[in-house]
């Protein structure tokens, strides 16, 4: 099982994992804000044979250097294209992100919809209006630098939590991995941007999750949509509203799971996940495979 790495993608470090036969089909995970690729430790595990699985640490996040302008959606998007190209990827690939990996997600799919096969929603920004107060708090000037660039181990140990409906996965090992990243010179600035970009001390920003899911429904992309029914991060009610901008999109509700399937109920995610591929290979194979 390979470990994470760095390549350089347009003069900046950029932290990748990549772990499966080159020859298999290509799966990109993207984590959610102030996280980083750890958080697809178990799905390395589970998917690696049979795929060939892509994380990184989105720009400015985990230990990723960020991008050169201010960070929206679209940067976070195009720097994932970027690493793809970087790595040599250029077939249709499946994109798995968790919380604003999934927004991050979505976005890929509207920037390169010929190279997109699919699409795994995993508690997804962009549903709903309603987050966790946290990241409302972080949009505020002044009270988000207070948090954002002087993160003490309690507070780190409140986002674990907040995130794991099981307490016991919110370990010290996590909480550590969690200090390391807000340690990193460019966490607390791209955090800011990123929540400042999509959400007021309100919620979430309408304007930006609505034109997205227009877009994204547009084009009709094999879907499948997964929650926790404990999210106290983005509530499980998000659910039936991705359920009803994406119609044709396959559901599931995880009973007594927060806000990270793939860590929380590792082996039944990575299930539906593998079942979920192959139906889309179905519809869409690869160069010189017949169904």
């Amino acid at each position: 099982m390979s470990s994470p790495s760095f390549i350089t993608v347009r003069d900046k470090r950029v932290r990748v994992r990549v772990a499966g036969s080159p020859d298999s089909a290509p799966v990109v995970l993207i984590h959610g804000i102030t996280r980083s690729l750890e958080d697809w430790s178990e799905q390395f595990v589970r998917l690696a044979h049979g795929h060939r699985l892509i994380a990184l640490d989105l720009p400015g996040c985990g230990f990723s250097e960020r991008v050169s302008t201010e960070t929206s959606l679209t940067t976070l998007a195009e720097s994932v294209l970027d690493v793809l190209d970087a790595l040599g990827e250029t077939r249709r690939i499946h994109l798995i992100g968790n919380s604003l990996g999934g927004a991050v997600a979505m976005r890929v799919a509207t920037l390169a919809p010929t190279r997109t096969a699919g699409l795994v929603l995993a508690d997804s920004a962009g549903f709903g209006k309603e987050v966790a107060l946290p990241l409302r708090l972080m949009s505020i000037p002044g009270l988000g630098e207070a948090m954002t660039f002087h993160t003490t181990r309690g507070a780190a140990y409140v986002l674990e939590r907040m995130s794991l409906a099981d307490p016991r996965l919110a370990t010290s090992a996590r909480v550590d991995h969690a200090i390391a990243i807000s340690r990193q010179p460019d966490t607390g600035r791209v955090s800011l941007e990123i929540a400042r970009a999509l959400g007021t001390p309100r919620g979430i920003k309408d304007s930006w999750r609505k034109e997205l899911l227009a877009e994204v429904a547009s084009l009709r992309i094999p879907t499948l949509l997964m929650w926790g029914d404990q999210d106290r991060v983005l509530p499980a009610t998000h659910l039936a509203e991705a359920e009803r901008a994406f119609p044709h999109a396959e559901a599931v509700l995880f009973r007594g799971i927060g806000h990270m399937p793939q860590i929380e109920v590792p082996d039944e995610f990575a299930d539906r996940v593998t079942r979920f591929i192959g139906t889309t290979a179905q519809i869409h194979p690869a160069p010189g495979v017949s169904c």
